[in-house]
């Protein structure tokens, strides 16, 4: 005859269901466990270059066609063509210091000079990136345009009192506000700003790189 089985008590795992019991074990994440945002992983996003690449690809797949049509025609047994023998005829007779010669070696250098910058410079320069979380990986990218930016900065600047007019212009850099005041103190009326504009750009815009504030007030006329 076998013994009955004692009952768990009533704290005891043994009477909740499994998902309860698995609930109980589950700890909140604290402060420290929090994705905290990092201003390494944010960069600047990289043009496609379209454009530039497309024109580039257009004059030297021109050229390169033009000059490799000649040769196969002049190998062919034909006679060369007029641009072809005054071609050759000026870069066999004219000197080095001549200023055609020049000005075509400046032009050449010119557009190598374009092409190089262009490839190592991100372009976009009207977007401006934003904090990522710290475990995203570098696989997260966000960006806001320069207007978008221009455009709460100068609601959050209105929203101050004493403030009638804002005019807020934004670089990758500096935000440039003028406000004009209508009532108040401007002393007063320039922290209360500077600290609403801080508070937007830090809680609102979150750019991975905050640009240096420059407020100025002065006392509208109107």
């Amino acid at each position: 005859m076998t013994s009955p089985t004692p009952h768990a008590p009533p704290g005891h795992d043994g009477d909740l269901p499994r998902s309860q019991s698995a609930t109980t074990h589950a700890r909140p994440a604290g402060p420290a466990q929090q994705s905290v945002p990092s201003k390494d992983r944010s960069r600047r996003p990289w043009s496609a270059r379209r454009i530039p690449a497309a024109l580039a690809a257009s004059l030297i797949l021109l050229a390169a066609g033009a000059l490799l049509f000649e040769v196969i025609w002049i190998r062919t047994g034909h006679r060369a063509t007029a641009w072809w023998t005054t071609l050759t005829a000026e870069l066999a007779t004219r000197p080095l210091g001549n200023v055609w010669v020049l000005t075509g070696a400046a032009f050449a250098a010119a557009l190598g000079l374009w092409l190089v910058i262009l490839a190592l410079t991100p372009g976009l320069r009207t977007q401006l990136p934003l904090r990522v979380p710290a475990d995203s990986h570098g696989r997260m990218r966000a960006v806001l345009e320069r207007k978008g930016a221009a455009l709460l900065l100068r609601d959050a600047a209105m929203r101050v009192p004493g403030v009638s007019t804002a005019q807020v212009r934004v670089r990758r850099r500096r935000v440039t506000v003028r406000a004009g005041v209508g009532f108040r103190d401007t002393a007063d009326v320039k922290d209360d700003l500077t600290d609403s504009l801080r508070r937007e750009e830090r809680d609102q815009l979150a750019l991975a790189r905050p640009p240096r504030l420059r407020v100025r007030v002065r006392r509208s006329t109107k």
